[in-house]
Formats: C-alpha cells, structure tokens, sequence
C-alpha cells in the first residue's frame, strides 16, 4: 500500500493527515485540551488554540512540539506550526 500511495506522490499527504486523529498522544492531554489542528497545506500544520494565552504559550514550544509531531514519521514531515486564535474554541477542547 506504502509503495502505491508514494508512487502516486500521495504518500506524504496521508502520514501528514494521521496527526489529526493521533493529536492528543503526540502532543499530550494538556495542550490537546485547548488546541487542535484544523488542515495543512505542505509541510506547514495549522493548529486552532482556545486563548491567547495557550497561543504564546505554544509559539514558544513550536520546536519541541514539531519533533514529537515528526519522531516517528518518516515522510511527510512538518516544518513549521501556524497557530491561531480558535473563534469558538477547539471542537476538542469544548467540554472538556
């Protein structure tokens, strides 16, 4: 299947897309409560944050967030985090 989807240059895309439904073990429960990410678009992931607070915060650990996101992957690497302000809050993080 591996060799299917990187024959077709769609290999990337798909390891790129399994950081939504394994956010929380890749990030931890704390920063998944008040964040979630919302698309990519190459190797940038964007990431909705519950409060202006949490977005600083999580800036400031771009770094170490993007080697737990890229550690076990090996393609479709992230290189960069966009976070921004969440409207209404992460449907994740809603209730919880």
């Amino acid at each position: 299947m591996k060799e299917m989807l990187r024959s077709r240059g769609l290999l990337e895309g798909v390891e790129r897309a399994a950081v939504f439904p394994d956010w929380a073990e890749l990030v931890g429960a704390e920063i998944a409560r008040v964040s979630e990410p919302v698309g990519f678009d190459r190797e940038a992931l964007f990431v909705e944050v519950r409060s202006s607070a949490w977005l600083m915060e999580l800036r400031m650990l771009e770094r170490r967030i993007l080697a737990n996101l890229n550690a076990r992957r090996s393609c479709g690497k992230f290189q960069r985090i966009v976070f921004r302000l969440a409207e209404h809050g992460p449907k994740r993080g809603v209730g919880s």
